[in-house]
């Protein structure tokens, strides 16, 4: 089915999709949320305090993290740039299946490689906890995360942040608004993480690996390290992200017993986390 003035929609995407590398290794995409340099990605994708971002145009820049929600996977960045190609956001709550959808993005180095499909579904994914995701037939590949989904207008509808099975997922703009306007809240562990299965005892463990721990942080003074997969809190097996979230929420200083493979995986430790520390930099918060 062709769509008048496709070619139009799919350029001013592009224009609004920005390359993030994070350090030496390793490339992502990111969206320009607001003109004045408001650029939103994936936390995975920038996962230290800095990223270099790339414009359509070819203008380079370091981007300062402002907000980080590794619950939720996001971060937004803030550029020193001016009148930028905004993207236009839609709700995501008015989606539905069978809709078109289109994914820009710079897998493999490609820059503002564009795909497209259709709307599959928008809720939870098995094996992912409870929560929504915007779940498409569009082709990703490594480099497409923090990248926009847009409807067939154009208007972001989701950030691409993962595939699970043949179907990509993407974090729906409405959360992603909510993100910006109210941050992520006051719970600070201080790590990045991602849901894994881990093979043991002939089956598979529910696990969330831990892809970057912030210095001085809860999970840093207790010895936590990038690499290590947290399985459980208190004796209660983790099944979803949100247990993670459930069980370090609360308010004051406590501990926390946390369970978690390192190096072979094949002997579960145990570490207590004291939380209640209030994080050093107030603009980013962890989850």
């Amino acid at each position: 089915m062709a769509i008048a003035g496709f070619g139009e929609i799919a350029e001013h995407l592009r224009r609004s999709t920005v390359l993030i590398r994070p350090g030496r290794r390793g490339s992502g995409s990111g969206v320009i949320w607001s003109g004045d340099g408001t650029i939103v990605t994936n936390a995975h994708v920038a996962h230290d305090s800095n990223a270099h971002v790339q414009l359509w145009d070819g203008r380079e820049f370091v981007g300062t993290v402002t907000a980080r929600d590794p619950r939720r996977d996001l971060v937004s960045l803030r550029i020193n740039a001016s009148d930028l190609p905004a993207a236009t956001p839609a709700g995501s709550a008015q989606l539905r299946p069978g809709e078109l959808a289109i994914a820009i993005g710079n897998p493999m180095g490609f820059l503002g490689a564009l795909t497209t499909g259709v709307i599959h579904a928008i809720g939870p994914v098995r094996g992912l906890g409870s929560q929504i995701w915007v779940q498409a037939s569009v082709r990703l590949a490594p480099g497409n995360s923090g990248g926009p989904l847009a409807d067939a207008g154009g208007r972001v509808i989701g950030i691409n942040t993962m595939v699970a099975g043949r179907l990509a997922l993407a974090i729906p703009s409405n959360v992603v608004r909510h993100f910006l306007a109210v941050g992520p809240g006051d719970t600070w562990l201080g790590v990045t993480v991602r849901p894994v299965r881990v093979p043991r005892f002939g089956g598979h463990t529910f696990g969330l690996i831990l892809l970057e721990v912030e210095t001085g942080s809860p999970a840093a003074q207790a010895s936590l390290m990038a690499g290590d997969i947290l399985i459980g809190a208190e004796e209660k097996p983790f099944r979803s992200i949100e247990d993670l979230s459930d069980a370090i929420d609360g308010a004051g200083v406590r501990l926390l017993r946390l369970e978690f493979l390192r190096g072979s995986y094949s002997r579960v430790r145990r570490v207590t986390v004291r939380l209640g520390i209030p994080s050093p930099r107030k603009d980013s918060v962890a989850a």
